[in-house]
């Protein structure tokens, strides 16, 4: 005999048991209001899109530029004098050299270690590479701060310095412009030259300060504390550097530096000067 309560306590369980598999089955999947055309929990929505995967060309660092080849590099500067040479142009690199400072010899024609040392020189004081053979570029250079030698010059009888291209700084006031591209002092007063001479500055390891100075005080019989060598005519304008009388640059040239100093060679002209000068004037170092 069937037992209908028994029926119906079976059904409302195997009802209650489809309920739970349903709800435990909603946890894997995201609530949506709209209806999605793959309802698989693991499917990712297909790109709109899709960028195309690049070749192996294309990707191997396209805006590298290619390194030029040996062909296409500039060549470097023609090599006109040289250490060993002989001749007239060797002698007239070296009354240009004179010109500005860089030669304290009689031009004789002859590429020598004298002439090697004055190129080297002018080379590194205007960034060039130091080599002490006279190229192009070093030359071209040389023949725009200078003018053709005179026969006097290319004898050694004479040497005809450019003028020294003025600072502005020394059109006003009592200045001592000094210039380390012609390697020269002049003595001004309200923007007219009363005097110039020869000058030499320190070397790279102790170089001469550029700017504007004053002339803080003079001494005519001094004594370097520090290297213990004299400083006749000294006047002091930046520290312990000063402008003043050297032997060593009257014996040796520019063959020698100072310790920072503006060392002048002519005795009698810094002697004027210090007559002349006054604690408080101006002083300008320029290139």
């Amino acid at each position: 005999m069937f037992d209908k309560s028994a029926g119906t306590r079976t059904l409302a369980a195997v009802a209650a048991l489809l309920v739970a598999v349903v709800t435990a089955g909603c946890k894997a999947e995201a609530a949506t209001d709209a209806p999605t055309t793959d309802s698989r929990p693991s499917a990712a929505p297909a790109p709109s899109a899709p960028s195309p995967t690049p070749s192996a060309s294309e990707s191997a660092a396209p805006s590298k530029k290619p390194s030029p080849s040996p062909s296409t590099q500039a060549p470097a500067p023609k090599v006109l004098m040289a250490p060993g040479a002989k001749g007239e142009q060797v002698r007239e690199l070296q009354a240009r050299l004179a010109q500005i400072g860089w030669f304290d010899d009689r031009p004789t024609g002859n590429y020598g270690p004298v002439t090697t040392a004055s190129v080297k020189g002018f080379q590194g004081k205007r960034g060039l590479p130091v080599t002490g053979s006279t190229d192009t570029v070093t030359w071209q250079r040389l023949l725009g701060m200078t003018t053709e030698p005179t026969r006097a010059e290319l004898d050694g009888k004479d040497v005809n310095k450019p003028k020294a291209k003025l600072d502005p700084r020394c059109m006003t006031g009592r200045v001592m412009c000094i210039s380390k591209t012609t390697r020269t002092l002049s003595w001004m007063i309200d923007g007219k030259v009363l005097s110039t001479m020869d000058v030499r500055f320190g070397s790279q390891y102790t170089p001469t300060r550029e700017g504007v100075f004053n002339v803080g005080w003079k001494s005519r019989d001094h004594v370097s504390t520090i290297y213990d060598t004299p400083m006749p005519y000294a006047m002091f304008f930046s520290g312990g550097q000063a402008v003043h009388y050297s032997s060593d640059f009257a014996a040796r040239g520019y063959n020698g530096a100072s310790h920072g100093c503006v060392n002048v060679r002519d005795k009698g002209a810094i002697a004027a000067l210090f007559d002349q000068v006054r604690t408080g004037d101006k002083v300008v170092v320029y290139w």
